[in-house]
């Protein structure tokens, strides 16, 4: 059987989703699984195709950066496919690690992936730190932190922190925390 696994890093992007899974459909997956889920984050739908891997079957994905977000999790996610006696198609790769030369590929282009993601966090880090000495970087206003009196107001009228949060638009830990800075928080 032909499973297949879509994944968009954000629920905005839903044409990315729909692409992914047309190209999955075209390459006969007949069994999909599909989230919208940052690639660091707990990937429930990923777990379950694994899962659901059977011997013989073909995990197929359209693109490399879909499955995983680094070599040490490529490996990982290919050593489950492997030990359910399945093997990986990456379509836009024309890549199957069923041949020596597609496990040879696979962990080439996963090295240059994650070599690739080092530079550009390193660049960024350096960006910034260059933007901070120079006085233009600012990082994120304290919103929750401006509204600090609001919150102090709602609570001391008696209303509650998950609502003092909808009302506002901040986080209820956010709330908490200006609560629990302002001694306030009835405990």
């Amino acid at each position: 059987m032909i499973v297949g696994y879509a994944r968009t890093s954000t629920v905005e992007q839903v044409a990315g989703l729909e692409a992914q899974e047309r190209d999955l459909a075209a390459a006969g997956a007949q069994k999909q699984f599909s989230e919208r889920v940052s690639s660091v984050a707990e990937r429930a739908e990923l777990k379950k195709a694994l899962d659901y891997l059977r011997d013989g079957d073909v995990f197929v994905v359209t693109k490399l950066d879909r499955l995983a977000r680094s070599v040490p999790d490529l490996v990982s996610i290919v050593e489950v496919i492997a030990a359910k006696g399945a093997s990986l198609k990456i379509l836009n790769l024309n890549l199957d690690t069923t041949t020596p030369t597609g496990k040879l590929m696979l962990n080439l282009l996963g090295s240059i992936a994650q070599f690739e993601r080092e530079l550009m966090l390193e660049r960024q880090r350096e960006g910034i730190a260059k933007a901070k000495a120079e006085g233009k970087y600012k990082g994120r206003a304290p919103t929750a932190r401006n509204k600090t009196s609001e919150v102090l107001a709602l609570s001391q009228d008696g209303i509650g922190p998950a609502e003092i949060s909808r009302r506002l638009g901040i986080g209820r830990s956010s709330v908490y925390r200006i609560l629990e800075n302002a001694d306030v928080s009835g405990s």
